[in-house]
């Protein structure tokens, strides 16, 4: 499956959200029906057979992907969220940033005992979302029987990260 179309449509945008990043926008994806929709097909297309039961997504352009995935799959979705976002009892987690710490939440019912899920987000760079987003789920109970990304920076080698841990990386449009 070719995703060239949903590529074309990712516009970098120099010194954003600081000077010396180069952020990859993904935003026209969205506005596009049939890239956006190439996107979640191959995003389904990647977890077939992996017997997942639950989508995780993360704050906040993984909801956008992990929504549409969760609905086409007909399974569950589960949001993680930055610190104080979720209005009911939460387990949460720390990790660590390029420059400081973050802090991830997920509802205390997010995940169910024994339940395989796949955490899914916009774009992988140095992993520590995801990280942060997998631990959450083994907290809870459950396993992560995959990480599901858009785009990935391979240069970051968030991937090396995250495959510690056994679970596969399946990412859609590198750099």
């Amino acid at each position: 499956m070719t995703f060239d179309r949903a590529r074309d449509l990712i516009r970098d945008v120099p010194d954003f959200p600081s000077p010396g990043i180069l952020f990859k926008d993904i935003t026209p994806i969205l506005g596009d029906a049939a890239a956006f929709r190439s996107i979640i097909d191959g995003m389904k297309a990647r977890l077939e057979g992996t017997g997942v039961q639950r989508i995780i997504a993360i704050e906040s352009r993984g909801f956008l992907f992990g929504a549409a995935l969760a609905d086409r799959m007909g399974l569950p979705l589960s949001p993680v969220r930055k610190l104080g976002k979720l209005p009911y009892k939460t387990d949460r987690i720390e990790y660590a940033l390029e420059y400081g710490t973050g802090t991830l939440e997920a509802h205390i019912d997010a995940v169910h005992p024994g339940e395989k899920v796949v955490v899914v987000d916009d774009l992988l760079a140095t992993g520590g979302t995801a990280w942060a987003a997998g631990q959450l789920v083994q907290k809870q109970g459950g396993s992560v029987g995959a990480y599901l990304f858009v785009v990935e920076l391979t240069f970051l080698k968030g991937r090396e990260r995250l495959t510690k841990g056994g679970a596969p990386v399946e990412s859609l449009i590198l750099y």
